[in-house]
């Protein structure tokens, strides 16, 4: 039986990779802060408990980060030793390891930074314009020069996942969804600020896909989008939270931060061919459905009350 590594293994990709690994066969380990497991509690910013993880893996997928631009600009430093040096490190580690792990590392469309055109191809110049950006995008860099050392990585670029109620609660969806069922304010900051919004359930299945070929040995992976390809503004978003939840919440129009990318909306043809993978939750019906599991959450907490 293989055994695989995921990093940040309760966040929330990893929490829905998790089982899924398991189903396909894989041991799975983890590797994160706030592992409820304490055999796999561990910060990736610490070389020597990174290298313990990754003994006896046979592939690592990489989710533990400084995972939201706000979180990087509060303490950018925070942000490059988790997002830029830390992995550089477990891919170091990996070259080093007698197994030669695969290494599945996830980026971030902010990478790309104010992209002039949409929809933004993964061939598109790399442009971060934060520090979040820029940690990810050091991060692939690492990634696709290991391979020159014999590792075989890929890069997976992801946008606006959500549908897990145990996500950031500040997060954009999340907020949304949750005070819709409470029948409160939305606020929006930049109602006309666009965004490929992905159900985390389609990611899972993507990256299980990418699993899948790095396992069989397929080497030299481009990067790829998980992405449905549907620009949805916040405006609209707020909405369809809002008619889903049938409440009386109205929405709080506020600008825009200005350390955000405005707008992205990503090409997902190029996950089509090489994976042969597409989203099948369009945002309409994602934010129905986590509007349904706010609901249910919330109703099970008042009756345990």
């Amino acid at each position: 039986m293989k055994t695989i590594l995921v990093t940040g293994h309760e966040g929330l990709v990893g929490r829905y990779v998790w089982p899924e690994l398991e189903n396909l066969g894989f041991r799975v380990k983890g590797i994160d802060l706030r592992s409820r497991q304490k055999t796999f509690r561990g910060d990736i910013c610490e070389a020597e408990q990174m290298g313990k993880a990754m003994e006896g893996c046979h592939g690592v997928i990489h989710f533990a980060a400084v995972s939201r631009v706000v979180h990087g600009q509060n303490n950018p430093d925070l942000c490059w030793k988790t997002n830029a040096k830390a992995s550089r490190t477990l891919l170091d580690l990996a070259v080093q390891s007698p197994l030669k792990p695969w290494v599945l590392v996830a980026s971030s469309r902010e990478v790309y930074g104010e992209s002039n055109s949409l929809p933004v191809k993964e061939s598109t110049p790399l442009q971060p314009v934060n520090i979040y950006g820029r940690s990810k995008k050091a991060m692939e860099d690492a990634a696709f020069e290991a391979r020159k050392q014999g590792l075989n990585t890929a890069v997976v670029r992801l946008a606006n996942v959500y549908g897990c109620t145990f996500d950031h609660p500040d997060r954009v969806l999340p907020a949304f969804c949750r005070a819709a069922v409470l029948g409160e304010s939305l606020r929006v900051d930049g109602g006309q600020n666009t965004f490929d919004f992905t159900h985390v359930s389609d990611v899972a299945k993507g990256i299980l896909r990418i699993v899948e070929l790095l396992d069989s040995g397929v080497a030299n992976l481009p990067a790829l989008h998980l992405l449905p390809g549907i620009p949805t503004t916040l405006e609209l978003a707020a909405k369809m939270a809002i008619a889903a939840a049938k409440t009386t919440s109205t929405i709080v129009e506020a600008p825009p931060r200005k350390y955000d990318v405005s707008r992205f909306v990503g090409c997902p043809d190029r996950a089509r061919k090489v994976l042969g993978w597409r989203a099948e939750i369009s945002p309409q019906a994602g934010i129905t459905m986590f509007v349904e599991t706010f609901r249910k959450q919330l109703t099970e907490i008042r009756n345990a009350l």
